[in-house]
């Protein structure tokens, strides 16, 4: 399975869905610090509801934690910059999915990090900036769980 990446995400709303999101598609979730909320924040516990206590969650202090304690042999960026659109990468297991703040994305430093081709973008009509992060999680992690053969999933009997 890929792993989502929130780097140092600014709403807690947002990250609470996200913390759900990843419970139910069975992704493990990393949070890169320093955050601008606290981890029990009371309008992210209530946006996750309880899946905080089922998902697969890690904390790192930094990306510099991150990338020494994770070592991504591929670490994808989703950015509004991206060179493919996010349904015709082709995603594999193990995969580290990254996702920047919500006012302003991944930094240049950690965009310089990543290959041109593992930036990913989701189309957009050309007069909007972007989409909410809980948002553009679900879109590429979907895609992206489509395209491992929803490994995990239970299916629906008819």
């Amino acid at each position: 399975m890929f792993h989502l990446v929130l780097y140092r995400p600014q709403m807690p709303e947002n990250a609470g869905n996200v913390i759900r999101l990843s419970a139910n598609i069975g992704a493990p979730l990393h949070f890169i610090g320093p955050l601008d909320f606290y981890l029990d924040n009371k309008r992210m516990l209530r946006a996750g509801l309880d899946y905080h206590e089922i998902a697969s969650l890690k904390f790192h202090t930094s990306f510099e934690h991150f990338m020494q304690e994770e070592k991504p042999q591929r670490l994808i960026a989703s950015t509004t910059k991206g060179a493919v659109i996010h349904t015709e990468f082709k995603y594999q297991d193990n995969d580290y999915i990254m996702f920047g703040r919500e006012t302003s994305g991944l930094p240049a430093e950690v965009m310089n990090l990543i290959d041109p081709q593992l930036r990913i973008t989701i189309p957009m009509v050309p007069q909007s900036r972007c989409l909410n992060l809980s948002n553009s999680v679900a879109v590429v992690a979907y895609a992206a769980w489509l395209q491992l053969g929803y490994v995990g999933a239970k299916h629906l009997q008819v």
